[in-house]
């Protein structure tokens, strides 16, 4: 089967991969590993602190959130999406988006066709009319639940996140602490977990970062809440530790309170064979079975019963619901047949004896 030509376009907030917190940036490393390891010729455009197999094209030096120098987020995406489409575009079978809106304009003037992964929640304000101006592109949600503010999208796919099997420790002897893992924000409700943690007396770890935006937040409702003896906070991880905390965690506690797109967190938790206690809304009842991999909780009640009854979930059958169903292979494979009929249908639209201009330029399709 013919090897293709695919850009990958990463935020420029993290580096690819994120030394620390960074779940858009930590798919678009593995995804584009697993196309290289396929044969494909991948073009990865991200911050020149990235590390990849692919050929990396880096409009910035070092990734905004952590580099020594300020940069305008905005200027430097517009810049590389730019150098993409105006500059580059014709080096490609097809152009994979993780910049969402941004891609918008671009995508829409260009001949060869862009897929776009929507990683973050749709219900924002005003987000709905924007897609709605472009919604014939191709785009693919994360999850069936994540497509709901916006159905009349030319949704092309839905492809879970999935991770090497090998890259997160099989534990099937904890110890006894529950593992708050993610940002201290108000939408991920760490005060609950630790007001949970409290009123079941359990020992919880608490393992996230403090976006700017959120110090209030931490500040007001997380810290006057950490003086517990039942409260350790550990702060942001890098992988080697997040991996450690999961593996000997005897479950993720999770009580999101937003339409959650995905929840990277729960299939690292299911490779390391821990269940999951999580809120019933957005991808929860998709990524969790309930009963089987953890507990979909939907009041303060369902929420102690299942930390009460963390031990009656197998973490054999934790690991088996991550093997069947979120692995870099599953993911991989999904998107190579998406590129494929996304090209097929670009192609019956415009023959191959048409000329199309790149940069000023005749180029074939």
């Amino acid at each position: 089967m013919k090897k293709l030509r695919i850009a990958q376009i990463a935020p420029l907030i993290e580096s690819v991969p994120p030394l620390k917190y960074g779940g858009t940036e930590r798919v678009v490393y593995y995804l584009t590993e697993g196309l290289v390891k396929s044969g494909h010729e991948v073009t990865l455009f991200a911050s020149g602190d990235s590390v990849t197999s692919a050929r990396l094209v880096a409009p910035v030096s070092e990734s905004l959130r952590l580099g020594s120098k300020a940069h305008s987020t905005i200027f430097m995406h517009m810049l590389m999406l730019s150098k993409v489409y105006e500059e580059m575009a014709g080096q490609f079978d097809i152009i994979h988006s993780h910049l969402e809106y941004l891609t918008l304009p671009y995508a829409v003037r260009s001949r060869i066709p862009t897929i776009m992964t929507m990683h973050g929640r749709l219900d924002v304000p005003d987000y709905a009319d924007i897609l709605k101006r472009y919604s014939a592109l191709d785009y693919v949600s994360i999850s069936d639940s994540q497509r709901a503010p916006a159905p009349a999208l030319n949704w092309a796919g839905t492809v879970y996140h999935g991770y090497p099997e090998n890259l997160f420790s099989y534990n099937p002897d904890p110890e006894r602490y529950f593992l708050f893992l993610g940002r201290f924000s108000e939408e991920k409700r760490p005060d609950q977990a630790i007001m949970l943690a409290r009123e079941c007396k359990i020992h919880l770890k608490l393992a996230a970062k403090i976006d700017p935006a959120d110090r209030l937040y931490f500040k007001e409702y997380v810290e006057p809440l950490l003086d517990s003896p039942y409260i350790e906070y550990v702060g942001e991880v890098d992988d080697i530790r997040k991996s450690e905390l999961l593996r000997n965690a005897c479950g993720l506690l999770n009580p999101i309170d937003w339409p959650e797109p995905f929840g990277l967190v729960m299939i690292e938790a299911l490779a390391c064979g821990t269940p999951v206690i999580v809120r019933r809304c957005g991808s929860a009842s998709e990524v969790i079975t309930h009963g089987v991999s953890g507990f979909v909780c939907d009041n303060r009640q369902d929420f102690i019963n299942a930390i009460q009854n963390i031990d009656t979930i197998s973490r054999a059958a934790c690991r088996r619901e991550f093997e069947q169903r979120f692995t870099l292979e599953h993911m991989t494979e999904k998107y190579e047949r998406l590129y494929r009929n996304i090209i097929s249908s670009a192609y019956a639209r415009h023959p191959a004896s048409q000329a199309f201009a790149v940069n000023g330029a005749a180029v074939a399709v």
